[in-house]
This record gives structure tokens, C-alpha cells and sequence, in this order.
């Protein structure tokens, strides 16, 4: 891998984006944002490996796949924020920056659980409420932060 490779992986219902809750997670797909990181990975020079998973042991996979030499990790752990632990711990195992990347802005959501990401803590930075424009804007700052 040698720090080219880029992860870009997501939670749980992610694979209904545009059709589920659009109010709040808008009318883009998941692949409209696959489509948006390769463009910034590319720019940057950076193979792209973009994932979505309902299984929290198949993230954890690519988690350790990313641990030793991957140029960067954005992640939307969606409902994996909250309880996934797992997620928490590979995250913490990972040795290149990571951006967390949530679509609504988690600390306005009515449900106040929303508000407190356990993966916060193993991330790099976090961008949340910029919809699914903040998936692109990680790329780019982990190219920044890889002097790309």
C-alpha cells in the first residue's frame, strides 16, 4: 500500500442514501459520493478503496487492512458511532490520519445519543452537517496533510 491508498468507508444504511430520510441526508447517492472522492483522489495521486458495509465485522476488516500504510481513512460510521466498539478499537490501531464524516450535523440531531461519536476520539478530525460535500472536502485534507 505504501501510502497511496486511500479508504473511504461507511456504516450501516448508507447504502440507502438518497432514498432514506432525505431531509435530512439529501437526495445524492452513495455512489454520487463514491464518484466525488475519486475525483479528489485522483487529483491527489491516491488509489481510492470505497466501501459500505451493514456489518460492523466486515469494517472492521478493512480497518485492519488500513492499519499499516494507507495514506488516510475517511470514515461515516453512521449507527456504528454509538455502539460500535469494534469500529472504536481498529480505529485506534490505524497509523495514518482519519477523518470522520457525518452528512447531518450530529449535534443538532433531536436525539441527543447523536450527538456523542464514540469513533471522535480515534479520528484525526471530524467534519458533520455539510452533507455529502464533507466526504470530498476529507479527501482533500488528507492529500493536504500527505503534501499532495
Amino acid at each position: 500500500m505504501s501510502g497511496t491508498t486511500l479508504f473511504v468507508l461507511n456504516g450501516p444504511n448508507l447504502n440507502l442514501l438518497g432514498q432514506r430520510e432525505p431531509a435530512i441526508y439529501g437526495h445524492e447517492t452513495l455512489a454520487g459520493v463514491e464518484a466525488a472522492c475519486r475525483v479528489e483522489a485522483d487529483a491527489a495521486g491516491f488509489a481510492l478503496r470505497f466501501h459500505q458495509t451493514n456489518a460492523e465485522h466486515e469494517l472492521v476488516g478493512w480497518l485492519h487492512e488500513a492499519r499499516v500504510g494507507a495514506a488516510g481513512i475517511v470514515i461515516n460510521p453512521a449507527a456504528f458511532s454509538y455502539a460500535g466498539y469494534p469500529t472504536y478499537d481498529a480505529l485506534l490501531m490505524c497509523d495514518c490520519p482519519i477523518v470522520e464524516v457525518h452528512i447531518s450535523n450530529i449535534h443538532r440531531r433531536e436525539e441527543p445519543w447523536r450527538a456523542h461519536s464514540l469513533m471522535t476520539k480515534a479520528a484525526t478530525g471530524m467534519i458533520s452537517g455539510l452533507g455529502t460535500h464533507g466526504y470530498a472536502l476529507a479527501v482533500r485534507h488528507i492529500a493536504r496533510l500527505r503534501g499532495k
